[in-house]
């Protein structure tokens, strides 16, 4: 006898669903391709100490097929995943493509501005227009904000971090 009639059952394992089994395929195929990776990388230049950069892919990988086996296991036995509940979210409710489009040309903004004007004022368009979209409507503090967290990733990404942003027109001042 099946449960599929009761979500809150696990089904059998004559009868559930087994659309599972997709997720457990593409964890192992994703394992597979990071263990298979790893072996490729170089161990030579960075090797400093007894643990080299394989260290880490090597666990994930592992990782990766451990949770796809034991995933198989529970699949297998008829255990289900708990369904989407939504938690606050009234999943009936429309969505908001407003917010999505805003959120969009804020993105794509920062992008085709990062080249030109550099990252702090490029961030800082992407920050304020993220928070626009958003609902906040503080057209004073709202950029100032966004200009101090632009500026503050900036330097932190370029001077502690070592990773080159473009400065633009702020090079020199920054």
């Amino acid at each position: 006898m099946t449960t599929t009639e009761n979500p809150e059952t696990p089904a059998t394992a004559t009868g559930g669903d087994r659309s599972e089994l997709g997720i457990c395929a593409l964890l192992a195929v994703l394992g597979v391709l990071v263990l298979t990776d790893a072996v490729r990388i170089p161990t030579d230049f960075a090797q400093r100490g007894p643990v080299g950069p394989k260290a880490v892919p090597v666990v994930v990988g592992v990782l990766l097929l451990v949770v796809a086996a034991l995933l198989v296991r529970d699949v297998l036995r008829g255990v289900r995943g708990e369904s989407e509940t939504g938690e606050d979210v009234d999943l009936a409710a429309p969505s908001d493509w407003r917010t999505v489009l805003l959120l969009s040309a804020a993105f794509l903004a920062n992008a085709a501005l990062i080249g030109v004007v550099g990252f702090p004022i490029s961030g800082a368009i992407l920050f304020w227009g993220a928070a626009y979209a958003l609902g906040s409507r503080s057209f004073v503090r709202d950029p100032l904000i966004a200009a101090g967290l632009s500026i503050v990733t900036y330097v932190l990404f370029n001077n502690l971090l070592g990773v080159p942003l473009p400065g633009g027109p702020l090079m020199e001042v920054l």
